[in-house]
């Protein structure tokens, strides 16, 4: 700073103002300043003006399950949305989840000096976890209630509507295959399409259990297709109704002329899918610029803290839905 000073014919001061940002420098002045700075290659040391703002510009990312398509979609989308901001993003990939590896998790983000925390773990065990007081957090994709601000899929409304859709089509009842039942997410569609079956007064199926894979979906598929009574399947995710696709299509099962399959997640290959895949479409990317958003406003938030019966309404506000639509393609269609 003294070099650039020296070179621009400023005070230290100066070119501390116009190194953060400050407005009270004329522009023929800041303008001497940056020119000094690209001669000499002068870079504001980020540390230090943390150090001195109390900002780090930076948030930790706690995640689970960094292979499943849903993670990597709105992680890709909260880094987007982040960048755009002017933050950056410190994953923290936890192997096993329970108290200890989660409270582990904070730690180490801690140490990594983050303004606030997204936390991605999709499954039960978080009812069990109990999140950092102070530290702003926003938790992603999680049934579980917590005094945090929480985003998700209205995955309720996505299973209504695939499951509405093959009873309005005349099939008398609609099978499942679903996710995980560590799941919170594949819970709550499982809930939500038997529900909407006992509305209707329609019988409700054994459900079958995938791991979100292709493989599980096949299997599942192979054990439905054997069975006559199938005329309509609501599969959890794309993946898995990729494999009950196939699974059918092995044991001369014609979708949609014998079988209907809707999907859930409407990932960029289920259009390609043969046939096509009728398929409940959930955002990602307003997922992960929701809960970007959210945690900025939680971050910034600390420094004007409302009266304490305030903090209280907020901190029991209900978890943020993000719609999902029904998207139509030739996989489904009436029975014969």
């Amino acid at each position: 700073m003294a070099d650039v000073a020296q070179l621009a014919g400023v005070s230290g001061q100066t070119v501390s103002r116009v190194a953060n940002g400050r407005q009270n420098v004329d522009a023929l002045t800041r303008a001497r300043v940056q020119d000094a700075m690209r001669q000499l290659g002068y870079r504001p040391n980020g540390a230090a003006r943390a150090l001195r703002s109390g900002e780090f510009r930076s948030i930790g990312v706690i995640v689970f399950e960094l292979s499943t398509f849903g993670t990597t979609r709105t992680l890709d989308a909260i880094a987007t949305a982040a960048t755009a901001r002017g933050y950056s993003v410190k994953l923290m990939p936890v192997l096993s989840v329970n108290r200890q590896t989660v409270a582990d998790a904070f730690s180490r983000l801690g140490e990594q000096a983050v303004d606030g925390v997204i936390m991605m773990i999709e499954a039960h065990v978080l009812e069990e976890v109990r999140l950092p007081v102070g530290l702003p957090v926003v938790v992603v994709h999680a049934g579980a209630h917590y005094d945090h601000p929480v985003i998700d899929t209205d995955q309720t409304q996505g299973a209504r509507l695939a499951t509405e859709h093959l009873l309005e089509l005349g099939h008398r009842t609609v099978w499942h295959v679903a996710g995980p039942s560590s799941s919170f997410a594949a819970d709550q569609r499982r809930r939500s399409w038997e529900q909407t079956l006992r509305d209707r007064g329609c019988d409700v199926p054994q459900v079958l259990f995938g791991d979100w894979t292709s493989a599980s979906g096949y299997d599942a598929g192979r054990r439905l297709a054997a069975d006559p009574d199938v005329t309509a399947i609501f599969v959890a995710n794309d993946q898995m109704a990729l494999g009950v696709l196939r699974a059918l299509h092995t044991h001369g099962r014609a979708v949609p002329d014998d079988v209907s399959v809707v999907g859930f997640d409407d990932m960029e290959e289920a259009a390609q899918f043969w046939p096509p895949l009728t398929t409940v479409r959930q955002s990602f990317t307003d997922i992960g610029r929701r809960s970007v958003d959210t945690l900025l406003a939680e971050i910034h938030a600390i420094d004007h803290q409302p009266p304490l019966a305030e903090i209280h309404a907020i901190d029991h506000q209900p978890p943020l839905a993000v719609p999902t639509a029904l998207i139509l393609r030739a996989s489904t269609a009436g029975p014969r």
